[in-house]
């Protein structure tokens, strides 16, 4: 198989980062509006088991949010005729914390390759916004 493709899931990528945070704090602002519209949408609000649909359009449903941990939703743009399935997790690395989104269900090998640099691009920003916004 390509890479990048899974028997189950589908075309998938995942972006990953160490950060110099501790786990509550880079969880607290993930989940604050601030940088839920950095990583899904303005707009947005994330409960367990709950619709969501951000200012763009961009629909979905949570499918599990688990605190200091991860969320799991299903993500539709408005310009998607198909959804996938979105995860961000976080994970304790000593005294700082590994970032991970990861994005599987995708419709093929090019949609994978934007997604990359998208989820790149929001790594960035989230950094960014951890940072100060400096």
């Amino acid at each position: 198989m390509p890479t990048g493709q899974t028997k189950d899931a589908g075309w998938n990528i995942g972006v990953s980062k160490t950060l110099e945070y501790d786990v509550s704090d880079v969880w607290t602002f993930l989940l604050s509006p601030a940088g839920v519209a950095l990583w899904l949408g303005g707009g947005a609000t994330l409960a367990d088991g709950a619709p969501y649909e951000t200012d763009d359009g961009t629909v979905g449903e949570v499918r599990s949010l688990h605190d200091n941990n991860r969320v799991r939703l299903t993500w539709q743009p408005a310009d998607w005729a198909h959804e996938s399935t979105v995860q961000v997790a976080v994970s304790a690395s000593g005294n700082k914390t590994v970032l991970r989104f990861h994005q599987e269900r995708l419709a093929n090998a090019d949609e994978r390759e934007r997604q990359r640099v998208h989820w790149e691009q929001v790594m960035t920003a989230v950094v960014q916004g951890l940072d100060g916004g400096e």
